[in-house]
C-alpha cells in the first residue's frame, strides 16, 4: 500500500471555454540494446498504463487543478497513475478530445483539452496511489503506437514525442539530452 494518496473530486478542476483542462505526459527511459550489432546503442521506451474504463493502453493524464502549474499536474498524474517521478523535458503541445466518462456541469459534452509533456523517468516506485487499478508496461515507440487506446495519444507519441526525441537526443543517451524545455 502506498503512503501517497491520489487526488479525487472536481472542486479544484480547471475549465476553459467549456473544456476540462487536462495535463499528461509520455514517461520515457533508455535501456541498453542487447543485440550483437547494436554498437552499445540505447533504445527509448515509453511507459503506458491500462485504462480503468476499457481495453487498450494510455499515457498518464488527468485534471489540471487550480493550485498547480500544468507541469506540476502532469508530473502528479505520472506519480499517481504510473508510480514514476522524473523531469519534464518538453511541452509536446495541446490536444483536444471528448471524454465519455468525464461529463459534468462545466463540460456537459465531455470536451477536454490536454497539455502533454515528455517526462524523463528518474525513479520508478514499488508502491503508488493507483497501483491497485493500474498496470504499467514499458514499450518501444512502435509497440506503444500499436497498443494506444486513443488516436489523439497515438498522435502525441508518433508526431510530437518522436520528432522532439529524434531532434534533441544524440546517440540515444541520457547524458546528451538537451536541458528541459518548458515552452
Amino acid at each position: 500500500m502506498s503512503d501517497l494518496v491520489a487526488r479525487t473530486g472536481r472542486h479544484q478542476q480547471r475549465y476553459q471555454d467549456g473544456c476540462r483542462l487536462v495535463a499528461g505526459c509520455i514517461p520515457f527511459k533508455y535501456r541498453e540494446d542487447d543485440s550483437r550489432d547494436s554498437n552499445c546503442k540505447k533504445i527509448v521506451e515509453v511507459l503506458m498504463i491500462n485504462s480503468s474504463s476499457g481495453p487498450g493502453l494510455l499515457f498518464p493524464k488527468g485534471g489540471w487543478e487550480n493550485d498547480e502549474t500544468v507541469e506540476e499536474a502532469a508530473a502528479r498524474e505520472a506519480l499517481e497513475e504510473a508510480g514514476v517521478r522524473g523531469v519534464i523535458m518538453k511541452n509536446l503541445g495541446h490536444y483536444e478530445f471528448k471524454s465519455k466518462t468525464h461529463q459534468d456541469e462545466f463540460s456537459p459534452e465531455g470536451l477536454c483539452k490536454a497539455a502533454m509533456f515528455a517526462l524523463l523517468v528518474k525513479e520508478q516506485l514499488n508502491s503508488w496511489p493507483e497501483q491497485s487499478t493500474r498496470v504499467r508496461t514499458w514499450l518501444t515507440i512502435p509497440e506503444a503506437a500499436k497498443n494506444c487506446r486513443h488516436p489523439w495519444m497515438q498522435e502525441v507519441l508518433e508526431e510530437a514525442f518522436t520528432k522532439w526525441h529524434a531532434g534533441n537526443v544524440l546517440n540515444s543517451s541520457e547524458d546528451t539530452l538537451s536541458s528541459p524545455d518548458q515552452s
